[in-house]
């Protein structure tokens, strides 16, 4: 791992004049080619240059800011990062792509999703300044694709605890190939470090079958056709479970169904189905990856002294000398708040509610939202989702400017990559949320995901998390009382309403159980 200090930062904006150059008026777009235009600091050129040609490994270019990890206010995946294959042959390309992901890191300090974090905040970007992390980006090359067996976020709280877990036992995310998967909100294996052997609660087979992952990510290292540095992904490929078992990655992380009996057997000793869930791992213990994680976890709660989260990946490969290698790429701090809320049953029963749940991520109340956001039933369909976020990103942008803050009430997972899932909002299209519920429907029915940082940015903002599910146990929405309040805007999918009086949002983080009253 080597780090670019914000020194270089600072040389890198005061010699190309980019704080004068840079204005709320440019896109994200614009932002970028503007920094890539820009010379980077002579005296540095010769240390990457040293560098790059001396390794020649997949690299992840990584931000690291003042204000990213601060205590209470991480800004974690709001600034850019990207990984580069570093296998050209010649060590000139290597480095100008080393240079132009670094640019690129700089110049999402300035991007729109940036600000608004910032603002929310209460800082300003003149606080702000970027150091960048060169690290090794940990897999295995398998012809023209690299990456890990698996990738982990492992919390030591968990907001979503089923069966027997508890909030104190944790929570873990896992994923084949790079941490992209879990860090964009998509379909991964959630377990409890307590309980590593008790699947996520599916009901079935066939919902097993369907909510588990299909597709991973990985580093292209072929020959590449397209030039678009100002595109996070740039050299990521996104790949089907048929590449990754072509390339022999399934020995520790699949199971296999079979038909006949209607169940699911670790490992792949036989013809089937294959389905990642990690059980050669959890379930045999084949390696002692669980034990690893418990460690870690442990570690890190008594040297920081607060719940957190931490992020690895790993490789396995029985021809080596040590058949497994786990890598260690950063540990963040949670934000658990310690209020006491009862929600009784007085509350529950209330003829005044709009929401309730019984799976709701954060603790505590909240008096002062009069605004309520929210996605049309009658107007939802998942192909509209990119039209939707659009939407909510405008009524957001007026309510960020009137110091308001509002109620988002949608469908499907909050801040997914994939449209098909739920509403790929980023933080700063809903900057202004104090409380988000999710309602789940029949054909978009997904577990929630713990190991973004969407999620690890609402916790750290203290938003409480709503999730209603579609069989109305445990949860509901009033949809009537919502369609009869003053309207202030309405969008062909989203409706902003405006109550006279503010609602009351309590969330008993104990027992994860929370209602929203209105006046």
């Amino acid at each position: 791992m080597t780090v670019l200090t914000t020194a270089v930062f600072d040389s890198f904006m005061r010699r190309n004049n980019l704080y004068e150059a840079i204005s709320e008026d440019l896109s994200d777009e614009q932002i970028a080619r503007c920094f890539l235009q820009a010379d980077f600091p002579a005296e540095y050129t010769g240390d990457l240059m040293a560098l790059i040609t001396t390794v020649k490994t997949p690299l992840a270019i990584r931000s690291s800011s003042l204000l990213e990890d601060a205590m209470f206010r991480p800004f974690a995946g709001v600034y850019g990062t990207k990984m580069i294959p570093n296998n050209e042959s010649e060590s000139r390309i290597r480095f100008r792509k080393l240079v132009e992901a670094v640019k690129f890191v700089y110049a999402s300090t300035f991007f729109a999703e940036a600000r608004s974090y910032i603002e929310r905040a209460g800082q300003t970007i003149d606080n702000e300044k970027m150091a960048v992390i060169i690290q090794e980006v940990l897999g295995r090359r398998h012809f023209d694709r690299f990456y890990p067996n698996l990738s982990a976020v492992a919390r030591s709280y968990n907001y979503y605890p089923t069966g027997r877990s508890k909030p104190a036992d944790g929570v873990v995310d896992l994923a084949l190939g790079l941490g992209k998967t879990i860090v964009d909100g998509g379909i991964v294996w959630t377990y409890s470090p307590a309980w590593p052997k008790i699947s996520p609660p599916f009901g079935s087979t066939a919902a097993l079958l369907k909510g588990t992952q299909t597709m991973y990510w990985a580093v292209d290292m072929g020959k590449l056709t397209g030039f678009d540095p100002i595109r996070e992904s740039e050299y990521l490929i996104h790949l089907s479970l048929e590449d990754a078992e072509t390339d022999g990655s399934f020995r520790y992380i699949a199971s296999t169904y079979d038909l006949a009996s209607d169940r699911v057997n670790p490992g792949i000793g036989m013809p089937g189905p294959r389905i990642i869930n990690f059980a050669p791992l959890l379930v045999l213990k084949e390696i002692p990856f669980n034990d690893i994680i418990c460690e870690l976890l442990r570690a890190f709660d008594e040297e920081l002294g607060t719940a957190v989260e931490i992020e690895l990946a790993m490789t396995f490969d029985s021809r080596e000398p040590t058949p497994a290698r786990l890598g260690f790429l950063q540990v963040r701090p949670m934000v658990v708040s310690e209020e006491k809320i009862d929600v009784t049953n007085d509350l529950w029963g209330s003829a005044d509610l709009l929401a309730k749940s019984e799976r709701v991520l954060g603790n505590g109340r909240q008096t002062e939202v009069h605004d309520v956001v929210f996605v049309k039933p009658e107007r939802f369909e998942a192909r509209f989702t990119p039209k939707i976020a659009a939407e909510l990103d405008e009524i957001n942008r007026r309510l960020l400017k009137e110091g308001r803050r509002c109620l988002f009430i949608g469908f499907g997972r909050w801040g997914s990559s994939d449209p098909w899932l739920g509403i790929p909002v980023n933080w700063s299209q809903i900057s202004t949320a104090r409380a988000i519920v999710e309602a789940m429907l029949p054909d978009m029915d997904v577990e929630l995901s713990q190991g973004s940082h969407f999620f690890h940015n609402i916790s750290s903002f203290q938003v409480s998390y709503f999730s209603v599910s579609h069989t109305g146990r445990g949860g509901v929405i009033n949809w009537d009382w919502l369609n009869t309040q003053p309207v202030i805007v309405e969008a062909e999918h989203v409706k902003h309403v405006r109550l006279v009086s503010p609602l009351t949002i309590l969330v008993d983080g104990r027992i994860g159980k929370g209602v929203i009253l209105h006046g």
